[in-house]
């Protein structure tokens, strides 16, 4: 189920700019623009960024990364006190280890129509195979999540 974005709150330290700001580093580093963010108790315990082509690594999705961080910081594979912030729409692999994780809430940037399962595609997270569901807080950030994909993407062309 959707709920509405809570305000987002501009200051720098703000997860999602935190996450905004792993995305220009795998832009730098000619990844897909996608950062990641784990919160808990308002402290950020994993930040990552998108990192698929060095090592090459199909599964090196921004959310996985922080997800195994904040799991090896809490020395548990469920982290179900944490919110996860990403800049993109998470895909089926993705939406299916928050799920596993029991992450509290996700909150996202921009839809991914080609290849999102939250709200696009398969809706992971409403299929009745889904042991977890997360809150789900769409758009935030969203025109600042658009613009370095779309950037990133038109440099491709």
């Amino acid at each position: 189920m959707m709920a509405t974005a809570p305000k987002s709150n501009k200051n720098a330290s703000s997860p999602m700019d935190i996450a905004l700001n792993e995305a220009h580093i795998a832009f730098a580093a000619d990844e897909v623009p996608v950062g990641a963010v784990i919160v808990r108790d308002g402290k950020i315990i994993a930040q990552a960024h998108n990192l698929t082509r060095t090592p090459p690594d199909p599964t090196g999705h921004a959310e996985i990364r922080a997800i195994r961080m904040a799991c090896s910081a809490l020395q548990s594979e469920r982290i179900g006190d944490c919110d996860l912030y990403v800049t993109l729409e998470p895909c089926a692999m993705c939406a299916a280890a928050i799920s596993f994780a029991r992450i509290r809430r996700l909150y996202y940037g921009v839809a991914d129509p080609k290849g999102g399962a939250v709200e696009s595609g398969g809706r992971f997270f409403s299929q009745p195979t889904c042991h977890h569901a997360p809150e789900v807080y769409p758009a935030m950030a969203e025109h600042e999540a658009a613009a370095i994909l779309k950037e990133f993407f038109q440099n491709k062309r």
